[in-house]
């Protein structure tokens, strides 16, 4: 009797030990064929080719889907300075979607009042694609032609100019507090769905003038439709370095840019990251996605969520105090 329980003993054993085996190899096999050839969603929060985030993405969307072995698609969900499809993001719980996001992202944690999501708890970084350089433009009827003679104009004709950004919260809403703020002039901010639609009505001179991307910029300024005014980095963009920079017309720390990045929900696995991660960095190093990038000043940067949550934590702090120092509120 006891050589028989100690048989039926064994065999039970053995038997839990190869169901618990499949289990585990069932789940390390899921993991490393993740999506497993499920859709891979990516949330932007502006309109579908309203913005540099979105080209970006959907530059490198055909790249990642190969790598992944599943299909990707871009699903725009823009409003609220971006906040909307950064919520979609944050609740998602498929394992499947991730986000885009921009300086917004960062400015939105001093600049709106209690957002639907919390940054650090209900997402994780994913990686930082790229960057670009932004411009101060002007519609062309505008009689001024550099920052100088802008601010001049603005003094003399108090209340009358405005400017147009992208949505609360994106770069060009915080370049155009900051610049009021440093210049001390004033300028009624009137907030767009997106970049597109706010150029569309600078290039038709309903507004004065705004920050925006300059590579999607510099066609417009080429043909003379609108004036370039000046770059936002600290040194001249290698993309038009014919345009001064704002620091070099008497602000010497004024500085902006756009940058592009990917987060994803608290609830994804860290394998699924890590995998999401691979798949970008491999896109961002394709020669063609370069050269596509690169002739449209786009600088490519890549790497860990670890670099990413380092940038973003920097971001913070440093939108933080420009919100408080300009006194910046969400219209």
């Amino acid at each position: 009797m006891g050589l028989l329980m100690s048989t039926i003993g064994r065999s039970i054993v053995t038997h839990i030990a190869a169901v618990l085996f499949s289990a585990i190899s069932f789940n390390v096999l899921a993991q490393a064929n993740w999506p497993s050839g499920q859709t891979v969603r990516i949330i932007v929060p502006f309109p579908g080719g309203a913005s540099t985030l979105d080209s970006v993405v959907r530059t490198l969307t055909p790249d990642i889907a190969k790598s992944l072995g599943s299909t990707v698609i871009v699903d725009n969900k823009p409003g609220a300075g971006t906040v909307i499809g950064v919520d979609a993001t944050a609740k998602a719980t498929d394992n499947l979607t991730v986000g885009a996001v921009a300086n917004s992202f960062t400015v939105n944690q001093s600049l709106i009042k209690n957002l639907p999501y919390n940054a650090s708890k209900d997402l994780q970084p994913v990686v930082l694609m790229a960057r670009t350089a932004n411009v101060l433009a002007v519609k062309a009827t505008l009689p001024v032609n550099n920052l100088k003679e802008l601010i001049e104009y603005a003094k003399k004709n108090p209340g009358k100019l405005s400017y147009a950004s992208f949505g609360n919260g994106t770069t060009a809403h915080f370049a155009g507090e900051m610049l009021k703020s440093m210049a001390g002039i004033f300028a009624v901010h009137i907030p767009y769905r997106g970049q597109g639609p706010a150029l569309t009505d600078l290039l038709a001179g309903n507004v004065d003038f705004m920050f925006g991307n300059l590579p999607d910029f510099l066609p417009y300024i080429k043909s003379g439709k609108i004036k370039a005014i000046g770059t936002t980095y600290l040194t001249r963009a290698p993309l038009a370095p014919e345009i001064p920079t704002i620091a070099e017309q008497g602000f010497p720390t004024f500085e902006t840019d756009s940058w592009y990045g990917i987060v994803a929900p608290s609830s994804m696995t860290k394998d699924a990251v890590d995998r999401m991660n691979q798949a970008i960095n491999k896109a961002l190093q394709d020669p063609a996605v370069k050269k596509n990038l690169g002739d449209r000043g786009i600088e490519i940067i890549g790497g860990t969520p670890a670099k990413f949550q380092e940038h973003i934590q920097s971001e913070i702090l440093k939108y933080e105090r420009i919100v408080k120092s300009a006194n910046m509120q969400a219209d």
